[in-house]
C-alpha cells in the first residue's frame, strides 16, 4: 500500500540524505512492514514538487510493552 504524506523541508533533506531513518506519525492510516510511504515535501502551505518514496521496514508503538516509549495513538516507523 502507498500512502502520500507532508514532510517539510528540513526532515525531506534529512531523509533524502539518509540521516534520518525513521518517521514518527499518527497511527491513522493501518501502516504495514513494507508499506511504501511517499513524503512529499510541504511548505508554506503549498507542495513544493519534490518527494521521495521510503519503505516501512519497522514499526514502534503497536505493542503494548512499547506504549511507554511512544505517544499514544502514534507509532514510529523505521524507514528504508
Amino acid at each position: 500500500m502507498n500512502h502520500q504524506l507532508k514532510i517539510i523541508p528540513k526532515y525531506f533533506n534529512d531523509v533524502a540524505n539518509k540521516t534520518k531513518t525513521f518517521e514518527v506519525r499518527k497511527d491513522d492510516r493501518n501502516f504495514q512492514v513494507g508499506d511504501c510511504l511517499v513524503l512529499r515535501e510541504f511548505e508554506n502551505g503549498d507542495y513544493t514538487g519534490k518527494y521521495i518514496s521510503v519503505y516501512i521496514s519497522y514499526i514502534l508503538g503497536r505493542e503494548y510493552n512499547e506504549k511507554k516509549y511512544v505517544k499514544d495513538g502514534y507509532v514510529i516507523l523505521g524507514i528504508k
